[in-house]
């Protein structure tokens, strides 16, 4: 009595790396997929990154701005030059950190970004508007 390994049959059998595919079979292992066929696991399957965040916590955070479309407040009010001594409105379009907010979180169009941008500036360089933000020192000596 010998045992044989058995052997695969012809059909089943990989085709030669110039050969083409049978009639009938997608072409790269399948719609959707490169030439090794599926991926053990796939997306979104078992798996994943190991040590990663829990399922449905991947990709970016969601929610950092208001989805609502915001509009100038610039060409609402038909403001044709941004002044740069009305430190009032200026201010508004200034963090905390006295940087300059980007046009997806203060909503101003890019003609009034650029004019504010200026705006600012000049404010700045007249000590109208500070270039850093203010940070008390209690009791400490600065050197």
């Amino acid at each position: 009595m010998t045992t044989e390994a058995p052997q695969p049959s012809p059909a089943a059998a990989p085709a030669p790396a110039g050969a083409p595919a049978p009639a009938g079979a997608p072409p790269f292992g399948g719609p959707n997929r490169g030439p090794g066929g599926p991926r053990p696991g796939g997306p979104g399957g078992p798996g994943g990154r190991p040590g990663g965040r829990p399922s449905g916590g991947g990709g970016r955070p969601r929610g950092r701005y208001a989805p609502r479309r915001k509009v100038c407040s610039f060409c609402v009010d038909h403001v044709k030059n941004i002044d740069y001594k009305d430190v009032d409105r200026i201010r508004r379009f200034i963090s905390d950190r006295a940087k300059i907010e980007p046009r997806r979180r203060s909503g101003v169009c890019a003609k009034h970004q650029r004019a504010l941008r200026l705006a600012i500036q000049r404010a700045r360089h007249l000590a109208l508007v500070p270039f850093v933000p203010y940070v008390p020192t209690v009791g400490a000596m600065r050197r």
